[in-house]
């Protein structure tokens, strides 16, 4: 009798610990994919499309997050605005290819067809700090923000143009540090091993090596996505990001940019994207963005823009014309 309550007393603490979440984790943790070495598997190809803007529209001031049928009404009326209905002259082309250009058409557009959803609401913006959705931009950067916008007029040189017309990054931090989503090209494919992940961006094939539990590079060594370094704290990867260039400007920053991103996969179709971003020079205080990226069918296909693209010459070639051409009277 005395062998038998101690086999129940043994069967019944093995039950009890093969259901008891370990330290820091959760029913929900327990659920998602992990690798061999027990981490969270965050491979796969995502999207990041979303409707949800950077910073908040002015008629969400105040209101973090909208109801269901609020984000219905702003879905339809965003999607209604960008539809392009053939005219070279709709507001959508006018904004990004110039009025009777007609750069784009919906072939190209992929934006999603909804507003950010994180803990079952909708979100008003990416951003979640400052309250208010705003960057917190200083005065000097935003002068020099608005200053720098001269760039996109000079045409005297390759060179002049900004790095996203080259085709040497993408536009629209869409590689980042931050990520964020943009026009279209809004996928990615992350491959992670224990030593580092990998994330192939699907516009311009930008490509970024974070490395695990590694040290920064030297202060000389700068990059144009910066220099990642990760480790994992609990089932989320923490990336720190410094050494950028400068070139980039990410929203006014310099080199002196200092970018802390977490992915934490919270179910099989989703990992939680938070990004903080800190450069005193350009922002009055360090200001984070969240949202999600979603599972979605690869493959991730080329992306046929390469520095060199005979749309420059093309580019260049106009600017040389206009400026042979009698000033129109």
């Amino acid at each position: 009798m005395f062998y038998r309550l101690r086999v129940m007393t043994a069967l019944m603490a093995g039950l009890l610990a093969i259901g008891t979440p370990m330290p820091g984790q959760t029913k929900q943790s327990k659920s998602i994919p992990r690798t061999p070495d027990g981490r969270p598997d965050l491979q796969g190809v995502w999207t990041n499309a979303t409707l949800t803007p950077l910073e908040r529209p002015a008629e969400f001031a105040g209101k973090a997050t909208i109801s269901d049928a609020e984000a219905k009404a702003y879905e339809k009326k965003d999607t209604e605005a960008n539809t392009l209905d053939g005219s070279v002259e709709n507001d959508f082309n006018k904004r990004t290819g110039g009025p009777g250009v007609g750069a784009y058409n919906n072939l190209f557009v992929d934006r999603g067809s909804e507003l950010a959803r994180v803990d079952g609401v909708k979100r008003t913006s990416l951003i979640i700090d400052p309250p208010d959705g705003k960057i917190p931009l200083t005065a000097a950067a935003s002068e020099q923000s608005n200053a720098g916008l001269a760039r996109y007029t000079r045409f005297d040189s390759v060179k002049d143009r900004p790095l996203s017309e080259r085709c040497i990054i993408g536009f629209g931090s869409t590689a980042g540090p931050p990520m964020l989503p943009v026009l279209y090209n809004n996928n990615y494919q992350i491959v992670q091993t224990a030593d580092a992940v990998m994330i192939l961006v699907e516009m311009v094939h930008d490509a970024r090596i974070i490395r695990l539990n590694g040290t920064h590079a030297s202060p000389d060594i700068r990059l144009l996505f910066g220099d990642s370094i990760g480790h994992w704290e609990g089932d989320t990867l923490v990336v720190d990001t410094t050494n950028f260039t400068g070139k980039t400007r990410f929203r006014g920053s310099s080199a002196n940019l200092h970018v802390v991103e977490r992915f934490r996969r919270v179910d099989a179709n989703t990992i939680l994207y938070r990004a903080t971003v800190d450069d005193p020079s350009a922002f009055a205080k360090p200001w984070t963005l969240e949202y999600p990226f979603v599972s979605t069918a690869g493959p991730v296909y080329e992306y046929a823009c390469h520095e060199g693209n005979y749309a420059m010459t093309d580019i260049l070639g106009g600017a040389r014309r206009m400026e042979s051409e009698p000033e129109k009277k």
